[in-house]
């Protein structure tokens, strides 16, 4: 491995973040306003959001890559650049997985509290931006955490474009130097890196989330977590053995 294959392979890690980058917020949209469509009174939006849901949550996504790359521009006479084709594939397909999320979230929000903004006489809108989202936002970014990891190794598929992400440019220097083992231990240890950071920022914009609507984070994990829920327990039973006698 030469320092300039070196450098292709963290150009490619680059190439991999805007890919990820560009697609999740893509795919945040659609599952937004897809979500938000199949939760509305109006059965036209749901329908028409339920059948984008099963359309793209029921087909690969890189056929989809291959259809928007090779057969769009025979149909409509202009072509996209490889990038920006992996970009709309990934965010139409991961979108119609998020947008379930975001139904699921919002269908979590306990019904008393839409009767309470309905009796503080908010409109529509005003008990979806200020009652409704700010209780569900939280619910959702586990799972999205989960679906934006599965989306950047996802990215994998746009090297099948020529998009140079890491995969991509790994295979180059697979090539050329015949070295199989190192490069990809080492691509995998980046992948890990990636997808570290995510659940890191995930984990974070989680935390707030359930800061600014008056919940306390969770406290340690794993067994830390049950041996403070084991204490909690003692205490409790204490306190009602107190009580009885």
């Amino acid at each position: 491995m030469t320092a300039e294959l070196w450098g292709l392979i963290f150009e490619g890690i680059w190439i991999t973040v805007q890919l990820t980058f560009y697609s999740a917020a893509l795919g945040a949209g659609v599952a937004f306003i897809t979500g938000l469509a199949r939760t509305s009174r109006f059965w036209i939006l749901r329908f028409l959001s339920g059948f984008y849901v099963e359309v793209f949550r029921g087909t690969s996504a890189l056929v989809l890559m291959f259809w928007l790359f090779f057969v769009v521009p025979l149909a409509l006479g202009w072509q996209l650049v490889p990038m920006w084709a992996a970009t709309l594939a990934l965010g139409l397909s991961y979108g119609a997985y998020g947008s379930e999320i975001v139904r699921g979230g919002i269908a979590a929000v306990a019904p008393a509290q839409r009767e309470a903004g309905i009796a503080l006489s908010f409109t529509p809108w005003q008990r979806l931006r200020l009652v409704i989202l700010p209780q569900a936002v939280p619910e959702m970014l586990p799972p999205f955490n989960n679906l934006l990891i599965e989306l950047l190794k996802g990215t994998a598929l746009a090297g099948l474009l020529g998009v140079g992400e890491i995969s991509f440019e790994a295979q180059l220097a697979r090539l050329a130097t015949g070295e199989s083992a190192n490069i990809y231990l080492s691509i995998l240890g980046m992948y890990f890196v990636l997808a570290f950071i995510l659940t890191r920022g995930m984990r974070l914009l989680e935390r707030r989330a359930k800061a600014s609507i008056g919940q306390k984070p969770e406290k340690g994990g794993g067994i830390f977590r049950k041996l403070n829920i084991r204490e909690e327990t003692q205490q409790s039973s204490n306190i009602i053995t107190a009580g009885g006698h």
